[in-house]
């Protein structure tokens, strides 16, 4: 989009791609989020939702002026919620018009919303969605300050949320959280909080691929190994990588 914030680089990241990755790692289905680059045109991904409708699910951004036609496009392509990808941006006004009648949608058809934002400015995000009655996933552990760790005061509210359970946390790009190997640390630091918090159907792993601003540094297999220093536990896996998943983005009808 011509506003974006940063534009992509070091390689094309294509469906195709993307289905490599999850062979090479024996994952049977994945999620496609909508970068911030491509802005609120969604037709890339639901073209690549459309080729695999039983491999991918989608998580698209939208405008809050959006009409419940094009919601029916999306979610007939395999879109199961939206994304807030709110870092360095201002919090939405979820008081207005338009964005009341958004997170009614949202709420009525069962999707989720996906919030990227830094710990400490969580809170502002979260109370109006929780309000609204809608299902939020917080992505990349809650973004925690890499000099705080999981003492973030806004890590420590994420911890909070757990027996709402209208909360799900992303267990990925842990190296989003700190340079120098210090988010990989918080992440070893935070799961067991963040398990004792919300339970094993409350987590889930993403991979963050492409891995944007980290292309060079980055790849998909080191980022799913992870989960075994995580949860060493094989059923405690299965939870987290198939059975929350697989309810969380509507890949079966069952609901926890």
């Amino acid at each position: 989009m011509p506003d974006r914030r940063r534009a992509p680089s070091g390689y094309d990241a294509t469906p195709e791609s993307y289905l490599q990755n999850l062979q090479a790692n024996d994952i049977s289905h994945g999620v496609l989020v909508q970068p911030s680059f491509l802005g609120t045109d969604n037709s890339y991904l639901v073209a690549s939702l459309l080729r695999h409708p039983d491999r991918f699910r989608g998580i698209a951004v939208v405008d809050p002026e959006i009409s419940g036609e094009q919601l029916d496009k999306l979610q007939e392509a395999g879109v199961v919620g939206i994304r807030l990808n709110l870092i360095g941006l201002p919090r939405p006004d979820f008081g207005s018009p338009a964005w009341t009648t958004l997170l009614d949608q949202v709420q009525k058809r069962d999707w989720q919303v996906e919030v990227h934002r830094a710990a400490s400015e969580l809170q502002a995000v979260i109370e109006p969605l929780l309000a609204a009655r809608v299902r939020v996933v917080v992505d990349h552990f809650g973004r925690p300050d890499e000099r705080l760790g999981v003492d973030d005061p806004g890590f420590q509210y994420l911890l909070s949320l757990g027996d709402t359970r209208r909360v799900w946390v992303k267990l990925s790009a842990s190296y989003r959280n700190g340079s120098g190997g210090r988010g990989d640390t918080t992440a070893v630091r935070a799961v067991p909080l963040l398990r004792k918090a919300f339970g094993l159907n409350r987590l889930v792993w993403g991979s963050d691929w492409p891995h944007t601003l980290f292309e060079e540094s980055v790849s998909y297999s080191p980022q799913r190994m992870l989960l075994e220093q995580w949860f060493p536990n094989p059923a405690d896996r299965q939870v987290v990588l198939l059975e929350t998943p697989a309810r969380l983005f509507s890949f079966i009808d069952a609901r926890v």
